[in-house]
């Protein structure tokens, strides 16, 4: 979800990897041992949670989580608590880490100290208020000068223990006074809107002369300030909590009587001061924040059609695709923008068949002893340089093994593509396996006290079979863009290795098992096969399994060599028999087959998301009470129901064409945080999600699914019908057509989930980045060796078929990233001149606008 800043769109994610946590303080019981979990927090809303490692003070959750960010936040954090049976879990601490300060941790893993956390830490939110300085003068014709103090709303405030009933409290304070007022409470929100309007005396009245109200008394006013201190009304008897303060000396006044301006809440001064660091322990994390600025679509055309035309250059190596994983520090870099590009503009099959054919072409088809001889294509090596190991893979067995642009380019599609497809495919039988528990140790030295090998190789036999049969048998619902991309390997492989019969499979064997289906069993969370990590021995059997599937897939000659280890070549007799190889074989050819029957014929409920929300009673019964309960919620791409519980038949479902639209809910409706609507032909569903990122995803998702509904709905409610109106509205009948425009949800094919102006950007960000890379490999180019001799030892990295064509488009490159770097240098300096400190979107207190400021001031004097 993109945040709009003047045609400009703002796009924020996060991937984290939470590593472990050390040393944390031990329980005062006599196990000393705890029960921990970690959650990530925005500011202070909880967005995942790992799972509890237990009776641990060195926890290892090694977990990773990935969100797409739909609003502006302060602080990334990072809670460790202690599971408590019978009360509240306890914090033990927290890793606050900056918004701006996230790039100075940018993928690196790194070892936080954890703070204690109290009222103090947790301030956020923000408040809108007003002064004015005016002269007063009384009947007896004396005149003073009072402060009109405006507090006008707050935002963002935080919720203390489920709950949050803020007041605020305005001092006026100097030296010697302290005069106090109150707010009234606000109940039931963290949004509060007070508009009140306190007076203070300033001055000591004296005789009214014509002066201006400014000529009074300075050192009076220089010494005093307005406090305004945030509080939640309390039942509890510890009395009412901090939310925050602001201090603003009442100099603000001495150029204007009046003043207006947005704060960051802060801190007590006198806060109470966190013990040593090292009391608490640290925890490991790598944190990428990323943050994506984007243009309307057709600043980026020049560049964009130079990617999209990659697939059709000859030699592709001359193609701007290609120079982009050439340039690269990691081909992930490159694959990950591009194949998204080329999947939204239905290009990544050509481009992938194209960049695969040329890793084909550069394998030696000679395995013997003369193929053992260097083969580099690219450059010629010179003679004074030893020889290394070519680059290019030379045995058929092992093509597309390495991490070329190709082989990641297809994880990525397989990745994308194919996740529904993994998802139907392993998670019945990972689930199975995760539930029923059945020991499957065959290492003997691992066997613990009273297992028996026979008995665990039965098991795990069975479970091989019921995974093996499960991947060799769906072939037909394999996802088509995959199946065509296995098509042209198979081609490209078969005509390359003309006499080898089996190379036509093992090029497809090495991406659909070793890379797809293999991974997904070995760490199941990673592909959101289970919630977490499984614990260690299910982990062990996955692992087996893995070992054992991946060995079928490969087709190897001999297979039982292919172990290391004993005990999986004996365990692997089970599987000689012809009927498993002649299984794969018939898979394989399904799946890369351009005649494969079209899967959508055959196409069975896929669950796309479930989980807890809260839902009101839609009063379906004419006298049922409308209240909210919790209900876990079910999405196929058939319909959208809710349960009981996870299990239950379903209470009530909604057709997917019965979805007319899924829009957010205003939270004024039933001052509630992350609502949404589903609306249907006769009523509207209301629910609220855990969290921000969760109310994004189950929209997204709905409007996915439901985009190519023939009644779909242009015009919504905003608010609900409450007390016999709409509240957004006003309008009586709860059938009155809607009177805001919806929004426009997400096109509901794959190829076009993307946003391909996102993804320009991102690899126009790349480009930029290795900017001085593409510069040296024009400079390789141009140079005389790339033409004759041996080249420069600084050139030799770059594969370069055609010298001529890869320059031209070198220049190309370069020309596209230097207009649209000129555009963001340009949308800065306006954005720069019309920003306003202290305004609603940078209150003061915003260190990130501060460094802004910083920066803009020092390119400016800079330029000057």
């Amino acid at each position: 979800m993109a945040v709009e800043d003047e045609g400009l769109r703002v796009f924020q994610s996060v991937k984290i990897k939470i590593g472990e946590a050390k040393n944390l303080p031990s329980y005062p019981g006599p196990s000393k041992m705890r029960d921990c979990y970690c959650t990530v927090n925005l500011d202070q809303e909880e967005v995942f949670r790992t799972k509890i490692v237990e009776k641990s003070l060195c926890p290892f959750y090694g977990e990773d989580f990935y969100c797409e960010i739909p609003r502006s936040f302060r602080h990334l954090s990072f809670y460790i608590f202690d599971r408590d049976v019978f009360r509240r879990d306890s914090i033990i601490g927290k890793v606050a880490i900056q918004k701006e300060d996230l790039q100075k941790y940018h993928n690196r893993d790194t070892w936080f100290q954890l703070q204690h956390v109290d009222a103090d830490s947790e301030v956020q939110g923000k408040v809108h208020l007003e002064l004015r300085l005016s002269e007063v003068i009384t009947d007896t014709g004396v005149v003073c000068h009072k402060l009109a103090t405006r507090i006008v709303e707050c935002q963002g405030l935080p919720i203390v223990n489920g709950q949050c009933d803020p007041y605020a409290t305005v001092t006026l304070a100097g030296p010697f006074r302290s005069e106090a007022k109150k707010t009234k409470v606000k109940r039931k929100t963290n949004n509060p809107q007070f508009d009140e309007v306190f007076y203070f005396e300033v001055t000591r009245p004296c005789s009214y002369s014509k002066k201006s109200h400014f000529d009074f008394e300075e050192e009076d006013v220089d010494k005093l300030e307005i406090r305004v201190d945030l509080w939640n009304a309390s039942n509890l008897k510890f009395g009412d909590e901090f939310l925050g303060e602001l201090r603003i000396p009442l100099k603000v006044l001495r150029q204007s009587s009046s003043y207006e301006a947005w704060y960051f809440l802060q801190p007590r001064d006198n806060g109470s001061k966190s013990l040593k660091p090292d009391d608490l322990g640290s925890l490991r994390l790598n944190v990428v924040y990323t943050e994506d600025h984007v243009f309307s679509s057709d600043y980026y055309s020049p560049l964009r059609d130079l990617l999209l035309k990659s697939a059709d250059v000859e030699p592709v190596s001359a193609s701007a695709a290609h120079i982009l994983g050439e340039v690269c520090r990691e081909k992930q870099e490159a694959a990950v923008p591009l194949v998204r590009l080329f999947l939204h503009y239905g290009r990544v099959v050509p481009f992938i068949s194209a960049i695969a054919s040329a890793e084909v072409k550069r394998t030696h088809p000679q395995a013997g002893a003369r193929g053992q001889a260097l083969l580099r294509l690219h450059f010629r090596v010179p003679r004074r340089q030893t020889l290394s190991p070519s680059p290019f893979p030379r045995d058929p067995n092992t093509i597309f093994r390495g991490n070329s642009l190709a082989s990641k380019c297809i994880d990525e599609t397989m990745k994308l593509a194919g996740m529904h497809y993994l998802h139907v495919t392993l998670k019945p039988a990972i689930e199975e396996i995760c539930q029923s528990h059945k020991p499957c140790e065959i290492d003997p030295v691992k066997l613990k006290d009273g297992e028996n090998l026979e008995n665990n190789m039965e098991n795990l036999r069975q479970y091989v079979d019921r995974v093996f049969h499960a991947i060799t048998e769906s072939g037909v619902s394999c996802p088509t863009v995959m199946c065509d991309i296995f098509f042209s390997l198979r081609e490209a492989a078969a005509k390359r290795f003309q006499d080898d019969p089996d190379v036509r499979y093992t090029a497809v064997s090495s991406f659909i098992f070793l890379r797809f289906f293999a991974p997904a069993i070995l760490s199941p969370n990673l592909f959101q096969l289970t919630p977490h990590h499984t614990d260690p021995q299910t982990s062990r059997t996955l692992t087996l399994i893995s070992k054992t599937v991946q060995t079928l897939g490969s087709l190897s000659k001999s297979k039982s060599a292919s172990f290391k280890e004993s005990y999986m070549a004996t365990f692997y007799e089970f599987f000689n028999e012809q009927k498993y190889a002649d299984a794969v074989k018939n898979f394989l050819d399904l799946i890369s087959s351009s005649g494969r029957r079209d899967p959508k014929s055959v196409e069975q409920p896929i669950v796309l998301k479930e989980g807890f929300m809260i839902k009101r009673a839609q009063g379906r019964k004419r006298f049922g009470m409308k209240n909210f309960k919790k209900r876990w919620f079910r999405l196929t791409n058939h319909e959208f129901t809710y349960h009981k519980s996870k299990g239950d038949q379903p209470l009530y479902s909604i057709p997917i064409e019965n979805i007319l639209a899924v829009e957010k809910l205003e939270e004024e409706s039933f001052k509630m945080k992350n609502m949404f609507q589903v609306i249907q032909p006769e009523r509207a569903l209301y629910i609220q999600a855990n969290n921000c990122v969760e109310a994004k995803d189950w929209i997204d998702i709905l409007t996915k699914v439901s985009q190519c509904n023939q009644k779909r709905l242009t015009v919504y409610h905003p608010s609900a019908y409450l007390s016999g109106h709409w509240l957004c509205c006003r309008a009586p009948s709860d059938s009155a057509p809607g009177c805001s425009p919806c929004t426009g949800g997400l096109p509901a094919n794959i190829q076009l989930d993307i946003d391909g102006d996102r993804e320009t950007e991102r690899i126009y960000s790349l480009f930029n980045l290795y900017m001085s890379k593409l510069e040296k490999m024009q400079e390789a180019c141009g140079s005389k060796s790339v033409y004759d001799g041996p080249e420069q030892e600084e050139y030799s990295t770059f594969v370069i078929d055609d010298p001529q064509e890869t320059y031209k488009t070198l220049k190309q490159v370069i020309a596209g990233v230097g207009a649209l770097e000129q555009e963001h240098a340009q949308y800065k300096r306006d954005k720069f001149k019309k920003t306003k400190y202290g305004s609603q979107e940078h209150p003061i207190g915003d260190k990130s606008f501060q460094n802004y400021i910083r920066q803009q001031s020092e390119t400016s004097t800079h330029s000057i």
